[in-house]
């Protein structure tokens, strides 16, 4: 697995197609993207974020250059600590370590190229996969906020995970 620049004009395409339903949606993203995915709101979104909080977005592809995961990450200058977001992967190759590989390589590259002293992350708790993978990487509990997000008549908490650099 290689860890890249996302390039929207071969890579969103592919990525477009992962997330199939609403519910879905809004554990990955909390709806800041419009649903069903829209390249031109997605790289709006992305932009915004690039330009107001300095993420990247970035690309795991498999030995072929085939997308198989998308996640964003920026490193807050104050606390030195990185952030990841959006975090994603093909549903066809999910259950066989991609996440976790995909994780693995963004924080060798969080800790050895941009000097970060810690990762963190959000996740809903009601996502409990997501949070699964992240605990397998090494991310622990940070802080927790009851009902920080409403779906469809749900209250969702928000995890905030971290790592440091070991």
């Amino acid at each position: 697995m290689r860890l890249r620049p996302f390039i929207p004009e071969t890579d969103f395409p592919v990525i477009q197609n992962w997330i199939a339903d609403e519910r879905a949606h809004a554990l990955w993203c909390a709806n800041r993207f419009a649903f069903p995915l829209d390249k031109e709101n997605f790289n709006a979104v992305l932009g915004e974020h690039a330009r107001r909080l300095g993420e990247m977005p970035l690309t795991a592809a498999d030995e072929n250059g085939i997308p198989v995961g998308f996640l964003c990450y920026s490193v807050n200058p104050q606390t030195n600590e990185g952030m990841l977001k959006f975090v994603v992967v093909d549903p066809e190759q999910r259950g066989k370590g991609i996440a976790r590989e995909m994780l693995r390589l963004t924080l060798k590259f969080a800790f050895e190229i941009t000097g970060a002293n810690a990762v963190h992350l959000n996740v809903f708790p009601e996502n409990p996969a997501a949070k699964k993978c992240y605990v397998h990487v090494g991310f622990t509990e940070r802080e927790n906020v009851p009902n920080a997000f409403k779906f469809n008549g749900e209250s969702w908490g928000r995890c905030n995970m971290i790592i440091h650099r070991g």
